[in-house]
């Protein structure tokens, strides 16, 4: 098959942050087009093993055909992070030596008109990342009370103006496409998207693809699952490309680093707290301005990263 075109995102740092050996187990949760998992592999060699993990059916068959060189040192498997210490014990991959989590949707799903992710082509409302799943953006567009989905965009998507996209999308239902929900908030912004720095439908559409995959619960449980599989001296490495998600990996590792979780004020620590993590990056890392000209969707990217202590 001939393979997309992948730029992985922060790839030195990541390489860096996570340092590869020879003979390291890593897992990659999102393992996507496979640009992150090629690196490690490269590092570890074949005396390494890599467990890829995806949701997308798709990605996991390019990633397949990528990392294919690399043989049985590579375990592909289609299924959901959330799952993933009993993905691990399943296939007998702990502990491990670093995780990495490459949050968000990648460039195949955007690009794909049919997954309905993006306002830029005309498609049914999906925005799933995986296509056997039953909810979709189209049942939350079109059933859901008003009420719930104003609370739903003011949530996810951070949006100013939730009360009066939702109340527009009840009245103008039932909205079919990804162009006919963008116009239609365009129109209630009163000014053209070409005015704005990003589509005023950017913060709409992040609001409906969360929802859908439940990004947010999915991300929580598997960061908590990290500590129960990483050795002592693994390395976690997490890329966020919005402020949710940064604010639950900052507040995850910020905890487990903490000699302390009693409530501010709290005069004897009651808690017994023990650290857990180490944090390698105390402030959040960044692309570089020359990673952002030379791939554009990289702009937004946070990457954080902490290590197991004993």
């Amino acid at each position: 098959m001939s393979l997309p075109v992948h730029v992985p995102v922060l790839l030195d740092e990541v390489i860096e942050g996570l340092q590869p050996q020879p003979g390291g187990y890593f897992v990659d949760c999102t393992v996507g087009l496979g640009g992150h998992a090629a690196a490690i592999l490269e590092r570890i060699s074949f005396t390494g093993r890599l467990l890829g993990i995806d949701v997308d059916p798709e990605a996991i068959e390019i990633s397949r055909d990528r990392l294919r060189d690399y043989g049985e040192a590579v375990t592909l498997v289609n299924d959901n992070f959330i799952n993933l210490e009993a993905i691990c014990e399943r296939y007998h991959f702990h502990p491990v030596d670093g995780i990495i989590f490459d949050l968000g949707v990648s460039s195949l799903q955007l690009d794909t008109a049919e997954r309905g992710f993006s306002f830029h082509l005309d498609a049914p409302l999906n925005m799933r990342f995986d296509s056997g799943q039953g909810l979709t953006a189209s049942d939350i567009v079109n059933s859901y009370p008003e009420q719930e989905l104003e609370k739903l965009i003011a949530k996810y998507g951070e949006e100013r103006h939730s009360r009066r996209i939702a109340r527009h999308i009840v009245k103008n239902r039932p909205i079919a496409t990804t162009v006919d929900l963008a116009h239609l908030i365009e129109q209630i912004s009163g000014a053209p998207a070409h005015w704005s720095r990003i589509h005023p439908a950017t913060r709409t559409f992040m609001a409906l693809r969360i929802a859908v995959n439940k990004e947010l619960q999915n991300l929580e449980s598997a960061l908590k699952q990290t500590l129960n599989l990483l050795r002592p001296g693994g390395r976690l490495a997490v890329i966020s490309y919005h402020s949710l998600e940064d604010r639950i990996v900052k507040q995850f590792m910020r905890d487990a680093a903490s000699n302390c979780l009693c409530p501010p004020g709290a005069v004897i620590c009651r808690c017994g707290h023990v650290p857990t993590l180490k944090l390698i990056s105390r402030k959040v890392i960044k692309p570089t301005s020359l990673e952002i000209e030379s791939n554009p969707r990289s702009r937004s990217a946070k990457l954080r990263i902490a290590e197991r202590l004993n």
